[in-house]
């Protein structure tokens, strides 16, 4: 406020600033999706004024026009920097508040639409400014694949127009911690390589706390799980893909001749004596040897084994996570602790939705990227703002509500 104050200096003060700051985050409180409908209820709602600061003397006449509103965020835009600073002030007080903020972080992107018109202009053609045009935005698409339980296969593609976000977010209290907007087209992988590098600079405590790092298979990627452990010590928990090519349904594990695991880590014993293939059982994550241990499954379970006395294996095998960076991770996918805390990722949905549902993004009228940057960046603050408010009023059940009283 202060930045803009300055900026303003001496000229015309018919709408001050900070009223009309207080106005536009107001309208995302009350779920206002147009800069008219915020006008239309500045204009009805006397209380709401006052709340601002606005002049109760000046009656309607105080309500900014709508021109007055676009300068002002025209203006913000050029602000941006001092928004996201806003937003990475509010993590570090959320994480003085709750000591097991960040904890568990979940990650994914999320399309948002662009409820617009794009490029139309052939190369070397002139064409006239079209502010209901988009053109900042492109398409993306996501494919989901799988198989069904009667051996088919399936595919689903999600195409869009628009932008992406990019966020990660705590996924106990559902809050964000980073994120980014980027063009609908742009790869999701890198760009959380960049989140994690960012969280790393502004955030260093809560890299340093973090224990997992939750996100599905597009996050698949061998260089961002290393980075998680060999870096930030954290354990990746992103689901695998199955990337061999071969048609193999088991690889052999190196050194060991009757020890091989499936393409999702999984590690089996064969008998020596009669070939039978059994599953081993997950003994835990060596950190100081970066080796995961699989104990003999007769003596773990305690059955008889033919090929126990012939079998090289004995009580147990070490496997170092550099068989395969991808497929060998700290926290084993086929390990129970796995699979529960990968069902933590429905964290970052659940943020998602609350954008479309509650801030107004399932359909917006917002137009380029710089401004879409800044409506997102404005709601998140909100979001982490509201969520600082209730947590100091101790009414931390409501962390995610915007209007419900405590």
């Amino acid at each position: 406020m202060r930045v803009l104050e300055e900026e303003r200096g001496k000229g015309t003060d018919d709408y001050p600033v900070r009223p009309t700051w207080n106005s536009v985050l107001a309208g995302i409180v009350f779920q206002h999706e147009s800069v008219e409908r915020l006008r239309r209820e500045l204009q009805r709602n006397g209380q709401l004024r006052d709340l601002c600061g606005f002049d109760v003397l000046g009656g309607l006449q105080a309500v900014p026009t709508a021109w007055a509103y676009s300068r002002f965020l025209r203006n913000l835009i050029r602000h941006t920097d001092e928004v996201s600073e806003i937003f990475d002030e509010l993590v570090d007080k959320l994480k003085e508040e709750l000591p097991d903020f960040g904890r568990f972080q979940a990650f994914d992107g999320k399309g948002i639409d662009s409820y617009a018109a794009g490029k139309k202009k052939e190369e070397g053609e002139e064409r006239e400014a079209d502010l209901r045009r988009d053109d900042d935005a492109d398409w993306g698409k996501h494919v989901q694949q799988g198989v069904r339980e009667d051996g088919s296969c399936w595919e689903k593609v999600k195409s869009w127009f628009g932008y992406t976000l990019h966020m990660i977010v705590d996924a106990v209290y559902e809050l964000p911690i980073g994120f980014e907007v980027t063009k609908a087209s742009a790869a999701e992988a890198p760009m959380m390589h960049k989140l994690f590098e960012g969280e790393q600079a502004r955030h260093p405590e809560l890299i340093e706390r973090c224990e997992y790092g939750i996100g599905d298979r597009g996050y698949d990627d061998g260089k961002l799980i290393r980075k998680h452990w060999d870096e930030y010590g954290i354990k990746s928990v992103i689901d695998i893909r199955n990337l061999w090519k071969d048609g193999e349904e088991t690889k052999q594990i190196e050194g060991k001749w009757n020890v091989v695991h499936d393409y999702k880590g999984t590690v089996f014993c064969i008998c020596p004596k009669n070939g039978e293939q059994r599953e081993m059982a997950f003994g835990g994550f060596e950190g100081s040897r970066g080796t995961l241990k699989y104990r003999c499954p007769a003596q773990h379970y305690g059955y008889h084994c033919a090929g126990s006395e012939e079998c090289p294996v004995g009580k147990a095998v070490r496997i170092p996570l550099s068989e395969d960076r991808r497929v060998f991770t700290p926290l084993a996918h086929s390990s129970y602790r796995w699979s529960s805390v990968y069902k933590m990722r429905t964290a970052v949905e659940r943020v998602n939705s609350r954008i479309d549902n509650v801030f107004g993004f399932e359909k917006h009228y917002i137009r380029g990227q710089k401004k879409m940057k800044l409506r997102i960046s404005l709601a998140l603050c909100v979001m982490l703002a509201m969520a600082l408010g209730r947590i100091k009023e101790e009414q931390k059940e409501l962390m995610r509500s915007l209007v419900k009283a405590g």
